[in-house]
């Protein structure tokens, strides 16, 4: 296995502080869009949305605490200084520098990632992350803090790209490229894209598929919000996470749990080490904000790993098989995905069926006059039933999950809604 395109992503961009808007976000854009061609759909500070809060450019330009003239700490990592640190300079007893220390309650060795400033701008503070050695072994005396960041107004950017099918519905993939100085979250599961889409973009499809890099949630929230007119084909998606470690594979459930991608995805993992897990069990992640517009999203990922948020997370994690093995699953996703057939409603309302214009009505049987249909007959009265109560487009196969009855019966079936105009099937 080699994921060579994957695995060089994540070895030249983990060490970057890639907070929401920040140059080194910026750069790791630059670098992406010379793999895909990338369209950026940029959001400025005066695009509020409920709420959410674009945050101002942020670069940390260096940061340190001197004990008795001696330089005693200098980040030299991205986590060691909170996201959207307020800049400081000055002169502070230990009581007061410990309550902007933040220590791994994990592990004392490890440094965590302190995020939350970068969703709520609106009240930032100083901080430094630290490992609980370093907490533990500060005496009492007074401390020289400098923490000196450059700001300007942020413009949150969001990547998408666009394999164009024969068909608009699209399934669309999404990861986030947030995440400083982190290689598994999320950059792991960015690469996994990239190199996926990459092979995909010269491959002829029926269907249209999608790749969107984000913020985590507020990227999201400002790209389904801001842009409706992009959410129109949507049907459904899937968020790649953390595929890079060599933990077992984790495949989380939609909302409702019913989408063609899951049952696709369900039946490849059982060849693999895996585990299920229904809405929000797993993962929490951009779902919430994606099945808020009516699209279902399941998500693929390989959490928990032991060195989540912290600076354990690293390259020293990342495996090229793992990398390998995200990106042939998908794969094979999308090769099954793509052999589907759609129904796409043509009518609204409830049709008289029985009509001999449509003579699609299927007799359930009449037991008060010993006529009763046999077990199919009855399941594909019920697919009637459904007919008129189902959305504008439903994949054929999970059409015959409803109804439990093979997809050939059910295919068999519709061709003759189809033939009257009533649906067209692709």
């Amino acid at each position: 296995m080699t994921a060579s395109i994957a695995y060089q992503i994540v070895q030249d961009l983990w060490k970057l502080n890639r907070n929401f808007c920040s140059s080194d976000y910026e750069s790791s854009i630059a670098y992406l869009s010379q793999i895909l061609r990338f369209e950026t759909h940029a959001f400025h500070a005066k695009d509020q949305l409920n709420g959410w809060v674009i945050p101002p450019k942020w670069d940390l330009k260096s940061a340190s605490i001197r004990y008795q003239g001696q330089q005693i700490f200098a980040a030299h990592h991205p986590l060691q200084v909170i996201g959207l640190s307020a800049p400081f300079r000055g002169e502070v007893s230990r009581e007061e520098l410990v309550k902007h220390l933040h220590y791994d309650r994990r592990d004392p060795q490890a440094t965590p990632y302190h995020f939350r400033q970068n969703y709520r701008p609106w009240e930032r503070d100083w901080g430094f992350c630290v490992t609980k050695e370093f907490y533990d072994a500060l005496p009492e005396g007074s401390y020289e803090v400098e923490i000196e960041t450059e700001e300007s107004e942020g413009v949150l950017k969001v990547l998408s790209y666009t394999k164009a099918g024969t068909h608009p519905e699209t399934f669309t993939f999404v990861a986030h490229l947030d995440h400083p100085g982190m290689a598994n979250d999320d950059l792991a599961g960015v690469a996994v894209g990239v190199d996926l889409f990459t092979r995909l973009s010269d491959r002829p499809t029926k269907y249209t598929y999608q790749l969107v890099l984000v913020q985590e949630i507020i990227g999201s929230a400002f790209y389904l919000g801001k842009l409706p007119n992009l959410r129109e084909h949507l049907v459904e998606s899937c968020f790649l996470e953390m595929l890079g470690s060599e933990t077992e594979l984790a495949f989380q459930r939609s909302y409702k749990g019913e989408t063609l991608l899951e049952m696709i995805l369900e039946r490849l993992l059982q060849s693999r080490p895996h585990r299920f897990g229904p809405f929000r069990s797993i993962i929490c992640n951009d779902e919430p904000v994606w099945e808020s517009y009516g699209i279902p999203m399941a998500s693929l990922s390989r959490f928990p790993y032991p060195e989540y948020h912290s600076d354990k997370d690293n390259l020293s994690i990342i495996s090229r098989d793992a990398l390998e093995d995200s990106i042939q699953l998908l794969e094979l996703l999308i090769d099954e995905l793509d052999q589907a057939t759609l129904m796409r409603k043509k009518f609204e309302g409830v049709p008289a069926l029985s009509n001999p214009s449509y003579d699609l009505y299927v007799d359930p049987g009449q037991p008060a006059f010993g006529t009763v249909g046999d077990e199919k007959n009855k399941r594909l009265r019920l697919l009637m039933d459904l007919m008129p109560l189902y959305p504008k487009k439903r994949f054929v196969q999970q059409i015959a999950a409803d109804v439990g009855l093979p997809p050939d019966d059910v295919l068999a079936y519709l061709r003759r809604w189809a033939q009257k105009e009533l649906i067209e099937l692709i």
